[in-house]
This record gives structure tokens, C-alpha cells and sequence, in this order.
């Protein structure tokens, strides 16, 4: 039987466009409370306008994920005004793309610092709240690139197969708090992140939309308590 996630409290990053927004307003409609980090606050309160207007809180936090010490200001900020999280979504990321040797040391660097060390900073700053609840949800964003590596996308693939391999391991060791983690490894998803203005309007429904994996990860996290799916992929049906 489904529980319900009404009344709980979720942290979103990345929640200024695509998956993220997405996420926070199809949260938003179940009754969640939303923290909102993102890097630009005018973006972050158009969304968390949004959904106040579902009947909800919303707090935004201001913050460049790949620096700790802006994260841990941004997490003290979302529990001072909504308190603790049940839920934390990790949805921000970057794409690299290039070939080996093309790709600037600085930007493959940037690319870990985003994916692979601001997830950490992000759940590092989170986990306790979860673990003095004794209960909780962490979902990571990868993506079918960190299951399988693709021409050109070293720098990323890398970032993602890093990703998924500190979650297994997080999964494994927070399961005696209660605590579920999962990953969400979408291919092709129509957002900025992945086409920028490349895509034409016409062609967008062919893909993936961010509320598809919206719907997805709300359907997870109402699972019971009990049972939880670690890791899922998703695919278009037929883009092409």
C-alpha cells in the first residue's frame, strides 16, 4: 500500500530549472514542503512562488554546489525555515562533452566538482538530519552515461560512474537508519542541460520531460517504508 509524503519536507538542488524544478513542483502538489538550492535566487523564487500557490512552504538558498561552505550555509538556512529534511533530491549537475584530448583539464576538473563532489557536500550536510529522524530519502540523479560509457563523454561518464558508485556504497551503509537510497539514471531528457536551443519545439515531446521524471521519483518515494528500488533507467520510448 502507498504511503503518503504529505506534510514531509524535501531538499532540492538544481531546483531553478528542469528535473529539479520539475521535481520541486510535482512535490509541491503532493503536499511536501520544498528547500530550493540552486545558484540563481531570482529563478529560485519564481519557482518557489509557484509552489507556495499548491499550498505549501517554500524556502530558497542560494548556493554554487561546489563549494562546501556555500552548501552548509544554504542547509542551515532551508533547516532554520522549514526544519530538518525527510527527502533530499540531488538533481544539479553539468554536462562535459568532447573528446579526451579536447577537453580542457580545467573544465574535466569543474565537471567532477559539480556532479561527483557536490553531491557528497550536499548529502554530507544533510545525512545527519536524516539519521536523527531515523528515516529518510536520498534520491541521486545520474544518468544511463554512468551505467555505460559513450564516445565523446569521458569527462562526464566518469563523473556519473563516480556518482553511482558512492551511492551503493551510502546505500549500504545508511540502511540501518532507516534511510533509502536510490538512483535515477534517465538517458535523454528534454532540458537546457542537454540540448540548450539545439532542440526544436516540434521534437521535444519525442524525449523524455522533466515532469516524467518527476512523476517517477514521487511514485518511488511513496513506496513503503519497507521496500525501495536502489537504482532505475529510463528511456524514451522512441525519439528518433
Amino acid at each position: 500500500m502507498a504511503q503518503s509524503i504529505k506534510g514531509k519536507t524535501a531538499y532540492i538542488t538544481g531546483a531553478a530549472r528542469g528535473i529539479g524544478k520539475a521535481t520541486a513542483l510535482e512535490l509541491a502538489r503532493e503536499g511536501v514542503h520544498v528547500g530550493l538550492i540552486a545558484r540563481t535566487e531570482s529563478t529560485l523564487a519564481k519557482v518557489a512562488e509557484v509552489a507556495r500557490s499548491l499550498g505549501v512552504k517554500a524556502s530558497v538558498a542560494v548556493a554554487d554546489i561546489s563549494h562546501m561552505e556555500q552548501v552548509d550555509r544554504a542547509v542551515s538556512k532551508l533547516e532554520h525555515e522549514l526544519g530538518p529534511a525527510d527527502i533530499l533530491i540531488n538533481n544539479a549537475g553539468i554536462g562535459t562533452y568532447g573528446s579526451f584530448l579536447e577537453i580542457d583539464p580545467e573544465e574535466w576538473k569543474r565537471t567532477f566538482e559539480v556532479n561527483v563532489f557536490g553531491t557528497y557536500y550536499v548529502t554530507r550536510a544533510v545525512l545527519p538530519q536524516l539519521i536523527e529522524k531515523n528515516r529518510g530519502d536520498i534520491i541521486n540523479i545520474s544518468s544511463s552515461s554512468g551505467l555505460k560509457g559513450t564516445e565523446g563523454s569521458t569527462a562526464y561518464s566518469g563523473s556519473k560512474f563516480a556518482v553511482q558508485g558512492m551511492t551503493e556504497a551510502l546505500m549500504q551503509e545508511v540502511r540501518k537508519h532507516n534511510i533509502r537510497v536510490m538512483t535515477l539514471n534517465p538517458s535523454l531528457v528534454a532540458t537546457d542541460l542537454t540540448f540548450g536551443d539545439k532542440l526544436e519545439e516540434a521534437d521535444k515531446e519525442k524525449y523524455m520531460q522533466p515532469e516524467d521524471l518527476a512523476e517517477h521519483m514521487v511514485s518511488q518515494l511513496k513506496l513503503h517504508q519497507r521496500i525501495f528500488i536502489k537504482q532505475s533507467l529510463q528511456w524514451a520510448t522512441n525519439p528518433f
